[in-house]
């Protein structure tokens, strides 16, 4: 990508401008995307709210539903105690919970959740040439090349800390959030500042929906006030700690004796010290090479006219192969998604005997899987490639491969109906344009994850005996529940 939005630096020594993403509440986010009439209404994702399940845990509560207490990796026990399934309700039954005190409970549905973040991560990647992806709904941006701290007059809220006025790094932090909201449909809250530890505490600092920016000079100061359990690092069992030496807030960290902190946490007293100084000299680096790569475009209205179904998918999979050869990738899997109204996410993928390069069995194989959706109404396709390598002189030949006898095997992914395999006629382009042409939304997005999740360089568990103190915004990572 070439440009700059909204604008650049021009000395070579400009300040480092960092973004952390931090995706608000991303579960309910994208249930509440699904059906809008949760919107405003207390929302928990999980697992053991199902009929007959009696175990199971909170993976997120929106912020109407941490009103009545509950809680990330609460167990369903405590948040049903504190918030009854709204299904509960009956006006009347006199025993029965009070409407405005019920909510709605959702099972966790990855492959709903995933199709978001792809759009995320596709606005992130298109904004900013270096992004670390940290988790689905969290990431860092490196900024540098395409925003700068200068000030530009004017402004309020979070430029109050550059005296009032507003910097071209807000107006870019700016322009993602809308870019996010409008093509993905959920809210992020992002925090910018010269150094990744900052950033992250700046995008806590304002949720849900917010926009903290701290200038260069203003670091420390915006630090100092915060609990200390705020500073990255710090969870419940070192707050404690702190405390009980009178260190509460990120001020009274930043004036400790960094000796004694070392003494007392080793090697790690100096890194909080440091982060509360809001010293972090760390690059934002990407997340290793993609697990894999795929595109996605939206109708402006659901269709089932197989004609434009097959346009699309001739498109993306041209699109998706091109990536790969640019990248020199090899797949051994090719898939589609196709999303039914109201958003109801199918995935099918066929898997071939090897790794190969070949634009034109992308094509074939993932027209071969949309044949599935023949009359069937859909609002957005995609097609993929996986189980990638990039090992040169891998390409297998693909004598065994025959989409019409089913030799390959093939993977179904949600609301596939059992057995349902059904190969089509393999069909090929008729010399026509392999672009999406105008029935589809331009806007493309990628699927799933083009990195494999990673922290950001810090941990968050170990330091305080294997307990998370837990992320600000509620989501809790469905590794816990595995």
């Amino acid at each position: 990508m070439e440009g700059t939005l909204p604008g650049a630096p021009t000395d070579e020594g400009a300040d480092r401008v960092v973004c952390h993403v931090d995706m608000d509440c991303f579960y309910a986010s994208c249930e509440r995307l699904r059906d809008p009439s949760l919107r405003g209404e207390p929302v928990v994702v999980g697992m053991g709210y199902e009929d007959g399940e009696t175990v199971g845990a909170v993976a997120t509560a929106s912020y109407e539903a941490r009103a009545f207490g509950v809680e990330s990796a609460q167990p369903i026990s405590g948040a049903l105690k504190r918030l009854p399934r709204r299904t509960a309700a009956d006006p009347d039954d006199d025993d029965a919970p009070d409407p405005g005190e019920t909510g709605h409970y959702r099972p966790v549905d990855m492959d709903l959740y995933e199709s978001v973040a792809a759009a995320v991560k596709e606005v992130l990647h298109d904004c900013a040439e270096t992004v670390r992806e940290v988790s689905i709904d969290e990431a860092y941006l490196d900024a540098s090349d395409r925003t700068a701290w200068d000030v530009i007059g004017g402004g309020d809220g979070a430029a109050e800390r550059a005296g009032g006025e507003r910097t071209l790094a807000e107006g870019f932090a700016r322009h993602v959030k809308r870019r996010i909201e409008r093509e993905a449909g959920v809210p992020a809250s992002v925090g910018v500042a010269p150094n990744m530890t900052t950033a992250k505490v700046a995008s806590d600092h304002d949720k849900p929906d917010g926009l903290t920016v701290v200038p260069p000079g203003t670091v420390e100061s915006f630090l100092a006030p915060l609990p200390v359990d705020q500073i990255h690092g710090v969870g419940p069992v070192t707050a404690r700690t702190l405390a009980e030496a009178g260190i509460e807030t990120a001020g009274d960290l930043a004036a400790a004796d960094p000796s004694e902190l070392t003494d007392r946490f080793g090697s790690r007293g100096r890194d909080l010290y440091d982060r509360a100084r809001g010293h972090d000299d760390r690059a934002v680096t990407p997340t290793g090479r993609p697990k894999s790569l795929s595109r996605e475009s939206a109708f402006a209205g659901a269709t089932d006219d197989r004609g434009r179904k097959e346009g699309v998918v001739r498109g993306l999979a041209a699109d998706v192969a091109e990536r790969a050869r640019s990248r020199g990738a090899l797949y051994r899997t090719i898939g589609i998604k196709a999303i039914e109204p109201p958003y109801e996410v199918n995935t099918r993928s066929e898997s071939l005997p090897g790794p190969v390069e070949d634009a034109d069995l992308v094509e074939r194989v993932a027209l071969d899987l949309l044949a599935e959706f023949d009359g069937r109404p859909v609002r957005k396709l995609g097609v993929r490639v996986s189980n990638l390598s990039f090992a040169a002189g891998e390409q297998s030949t693909l004598g065994g491969y025959d989409a019409e006898t089913g030799a390959s095997d093939r993977a179904t992914g949600s609301a596939d109906p059992a057995g349902a395999s059904g190969a089509a006629d393999a069909r090929r382009g008729d010399g026509r344009d392999r672009r999406t042409g105008t029935d589809a939304d331009p806007t493309l997005d990628d699927w799933v994850d083009e990195s494999a999740a990673a922290s950001d360089g810090t941990t968050r568990t170990a330091s305080d005996g294997g307990s998370s103190r837990g992320r600000t915004d509620g989501q809790s990572s469905l590794g816990e529940f595995e």
